[in-house]
């Protein structure tokens, strides 16, 4: 594994990250080597999400996803059941349901294990099995060629990893298999003379994602090495591959199935690997940036151009993997924002699959949402899930405001209707291992040693304790910046109270600059107060930016006389609902910021804003001075509520909450967004190509005046480039006139043009028009005109538009509210009268009554196109069109001979109406985009589909 190279002698150390500043035991008289491997088995940074607690050994330093073990903190066979079917064994009656209460009492077991999730359903034809899709897996990887690989814990996301320990538990009812991303897969170093067994799984060798993400050693006789120059290129053959895949369900039980992520495979199936931080890179740098209420600078566009590929790519390889588990009946939770594309990928492939997502970040009102520049994208791909979870109720209620103002979609609080069907939304707010934490809190002789060395070096003192990573979001600066007010109101405190506060390195990557900014402000913020309120004997704010080992952690939890979160915006918060469990005896307050998703679910906490420098600080002083009554009594809301709603609970209730989505809401109706990597890679595979493009709603917008539907010079220029391809067929299937149609369109001689449903038709390279109508008899008109003329004298605004063979009442300038109705009525009465005597079909479109002869329609003209063929049928077909004339063609295309997969039928609009369409997309504007891609001009939008197939990103030529 690579060492972190050391700073060259000429350039300024940030004190932040001075070995000199960080190399300070937080416990006095505590060294590593106190630490023995019965108490830490391996080095943690416990973060806001530290790591999983629960399912780890020190046999084999991770987690175990093996579906025999239960969780450590349950201790040997026979202490107590290990879930509601142990404890009622043999019980009936009274006596059942007291076992069932007092398991659920003493374990919090989610609820889900006592009922078969497949007998409850039956109807979903479960398979038992739950495919989570995270975007690493929970190892740290090193390569050997061709040895066994290395893989150490992975530091982060507890909540997570505890939920996946316990689907892969015998508490679980599920079979469990996890997909993640190997990560950045590093070169093993050999262990150094003398090394602790327990070292090399120690945050000392985490490879830095950036020099403020590098871990940062606790002894200070630590030397880095420097760099080896290959690292920027790893080659690694099939057969270690294979290894890796081995090792992980050998070694480490249950199913862990790892998605690798090249650069490119040779003939050989060498994978290189080359830059592999890419693929977080625009996860990091726009979603998470974003998403936290931060906007990055404008630049030109090539680098995000390239990190959307990146991202699309990744997204893409992890459907693919679990393509390749997935069986019928399975069901896949997709987690967090490295994924948002995911669950549309994965609709794509089977449109009736089950998937549900959880997103741990907060998700951000649409005003801030809008300046994402793939913010279609991004909604598309979530909206493949069938449920999505977010942390506080206001994520979901942001996200509903997305779909409605970016996508058009209607929503409610229960969900958005979408691709003609509904994607429910809820809040599950997420929970910790609590028996796992009170086990590592409580039981360890190595917490118990900092205690007493804590109290020893800080007696007489209020102890303030703080846990952050060196994020901007974080708030670190505002908890100082408050602490300093607080010193300065009030000195009777002064030399009293203290601040420990922990600053770990960021996971997540920035840029050089902000993480030099946001460091040195902290740095120069606690030499300030220090400064001005310390002295020789005291120092009122201890800093320590470095990572905590696990006792040293919890001994802070539990010493404290007051915990302090100051988050300007973070989805969740686990040290806060693990401070509430350390402070089980002797109930000390909390305060967290109202903009911590985890804030709503601790009521019984001190709410405060972190931008309120001064409230704050009086919040500080508020809580030094509260009763021992009536910390007690805050302390026990917070405690029942933090015991009750655990990670395995919140995974049960998640699970739960999805199968009653999936029992309620009919998912065969759902129509994916176009999958246009397939489109674009059936297109280059075919010679004979059949195009039918409705007109109005698909290549130009919906608008009042039929007449100002003029296309736009893209869209001309769009067509004209396609239809000049011979290998081609390009028509324009309209409601319109011929007039208008010829006036727009007629000077593409290579564009096929179909006017008033297909009643005339104007075939490529021709001037003439067939009139297929011309024998019918046309006496019903001057009925359905009159009816047409009464009906317009009552709605103001409404207007008839003449065809040679159709008839068509517009309405949409009129109030709709009226309008509608007196639609419904016309309708009707055209249906008991003309309908009855003549051979003619009513039809409501959009803002709309048409009149049209039955055997007259798109459905008809697209059977005939494709009859053109002759004996070798198109092998390429895409059909787009937007609203109820457009089911013709779909209907005509889905009972036709041709190979499903040659076949690409496309609703358009944002409408959540139920369609024979395959595909969605959601204004004409994508569709000109989708046909550009075709023509071999990419768009930002399409970078992604060209990135898979071709390999690279192209430049934009539009």
């Amino acid at each position: 594994m690579a060492p972190r190279a050391e700073r060259s002698p000429d350039v300024p150390t940030n004190p932040a990250t001075d070995e000199a500043n960080t190399s300070i035991p937080v416990t006095p008289g505590i060294e590593p080597s106190d630490y023995d491997g019965s108490n830490d088995p391996f080095s943690v940074a416990f973060d806001e999400q530290q790591p999983s607690m629960s399912g780890w050994s020190s046999a084999t330093a991770g987690p175990q996803w093996n579906s025999n073990i239960g969780n450590p903190a349950d201790g040997p066979k026979g202490r107590r059941p290990s879930s509601p079917y142990e404890a009622a064994n043999g019980a009936s009656g009274e006596e059942l349901l007291r076992r069932l209460s007092q398991a659920g009492q003493r374990d919090q077991r989610p609820q889900l294990a006592d009922v078969d999730p497949r007998a409850a359903h039956p109807a979903l034809n479960l398979s038992g099995h739950i495919i989570s899709a995270t975007f690493t897996v929970p190892y740290k990887i090193c390569y050997r060629p061709g040895a066994d690989w290395e893989m150490h814990p992975r530091q982060g996301t507890s909540a997570l990893y505890d939920s996946l320990s316990y689907l892969a538990s015998a508490e679980s009812p599920w079979n469990h298999t996890l997909i993640g991303w190997t990560g950045e897969i590093e070169r093993s170093v050999p262990k150094a003379p003398g090394a602790v067994s327990g070292a090399a799984n120690s945050s000392l060798h985490a490879h830095p994602i950036n020099q403020y993400s590098a871990p940062i050693p606790t002894d200070a006789t630590h030397q880095h090495g420097e760099p080896s120059s290959d690292l920027n290129e790893m080659k690694i053959p099939a057969s270690d591959r294979s290894r890796l895949e081995k090792q992980l369900e050998r070694d480490h039980g249950g199913r862990v199935y790892p998605v690798w992520l090249s650069d490119t495979v040779d003939d050989n199936d060498v994978m290189t690997l080359r830059d592999q931080q890419s693929w977080r890179r625009y996860g990091e740098h726009e979603l998470f940036t974003l998403f936290h209420y931060k906007t990055n600078e404008p630049n030109d566009g090539r680098t995000l151009r390239k990190a959307w590929a990146d991202y699309y790519r990744m997204n893409r390889a992890f459907a693919d993997a679990i393509m390749n588990v997935y069986k019928p009946g399975d069901i896949i939770i997709v987690h967090d924002y490295q994924l948002l594309l995911l669950p549309s990928l994965l609709r794509q492939r089977i449109s009736t699959i089950y998937v549900g997502s959880f997103l741990h970040i907060p998700f951000p009102s649409s005003e801030y949402y809008r300046c994402l520049t793939r913010r279609k994208e991004i909604l598309e791909g979530m909206l493949g899930a069938n449920m999505l979870g977010f942390q506080a109720y206001s994520y979901s209620r942001h996200f509903a405001s997305c779909c409605t103002r970016i996508l058009g979609f209607q929503s409610t609080s229960a969900g958005v209707d979408a691709y003609g069907t509904h994607v429910a939304t809820d809040v599950f707010p997420i929970g910790i291992n609590a028996e796992a934490t009170i086990q590592s809190a409580f039981h360890s002789q190595g917490v118990e040693r900092c205690i007493a060395a804590l109290r020893e070096r800080y007696h007489g003192k209020k102890i303030i304790v703080g846990r952050d990573r060196l994020d901007s979001v974080r708030g670190v600066a505002q908890k100082l910046q408050a602490y300093e007010i607080f010193l300065e109101r009030h000195p009777e405190w002064r030399d009293k109270v203290v601040l420990i506060q922990v600053t770990s390195p960021t996971s997540i990557e920035e840029e050089d600059d902000k993480a030099d900014k946001t460091a040195n402000k902290i740095s120069d913020l606690v030499a300030r107060i220090n400064g001005a309120y310390g002295s020789l004997s005291f120092t009122p704010v201890q800093h320590y930016p470095q990572y905590l080992d696990k006792d040293e952690y919890f001994a802070l939890l539990r010493i404290a006389d007051l915990g302090l979160i100051t988050s300007v915006r973070d989805g969740m918060n686990t040290t806060a609902l693990e401070y509430v469990i350390s402070q089980r005896d002797k109930h000390s307050p909390l305060i967290i910021s109202e903009f911590s998703g985890t804030a709503g679910s601790l009521g019984s906490a001190i709410h405060i804003n972190p931008w309120d420098l001064s409230g704050t600080a009086d919040a500080i002083d508020t809580a030094l001075t509260l009763s021992e009554e009536e910390k007690e009594e805050d302390h026990a809301h917070l405690y029942r509520h933090v015991r009750r709603n655990t990670v395995q609970a919140w995974t049960s209730n998640y699970l739960k909450r999805l199968l009653t989505n999936l029992s309620s809401f009919d998912q065969s109706s759902a129509t994916p967004a176009l999958d246009r990597t397939k489109l674009l890679t059936q297109y280059r595979a075919s010679k004979r190509r059949l195009f039918m493009f409705d007109y109005d709603g698909t290549l130009t917008p919906i608008v009042k005046d039929p007449q100002a539907a003029i296309p736009s010079d893209r869209v001309l220029r769009t067509l004209k480039t396609l239809a000049s391809d011979s290998n081609n067929s390009v028509w324009i299937i309209s409601g319109r006139d011929q007039n208008f149609l010829n006036e727009w369109m007629g000077h593409i001689p290579a564009l096929g043009l179909s006017a008033e449903h297909g009643s005339f038709m104007r075939h490529p390279h021709s001037t003439n028009w067939l009139n297929l109508t011309e024998t019918m008899d046309m006496s019903w008109q001057s009925q359905v005109l009159a009816t047409f003329e009464y009906y317009t004298s009552k709605t103001p605004g409404a207007f008839i538009e003449r065809k040679k063979i159709a008839l068509t009442w517009h309405f949409r300038q009129s109030d709709q509210e009226h309008a509608v109705q007196m639609a419904r009525e016309c309708q009707k009465h055209l249906e008991t009268t003309v309908g009855k005597v003549f051979d003619v079909e009513v039809m409501n479109g959009k803002a709309n009554l048409e009149v049209r002869p039955k055997f007259v329609n798109k459905g008809e003209i697209a059977k005939q196109l494709v009859r053109d063929f002759g004996d070798e049928r198109p092998d390429f077909v895409l059909c787009l069109g937007d609203d109820f004339t457009d089911e013709d063609m779909f209907r005509a295309l889905n009972v036709s001979r041709l190979p499903a997969e040659h076949v690409f039928a496309v609703t358009v609009g944002a409408s959540s109406k139920q369609t024979l369409a395959k595909w969605h997309l959601l204004e004409p504007s994508d569709v000109i985009s989708a046909v550009a891609l075709l023509n071999g001009q990419s768009d930002a939008g399409n970078a992604g589909a060209v990135a898979v197939i071709d390999g690279n990103v192209p430049d934009s030529r539009l």
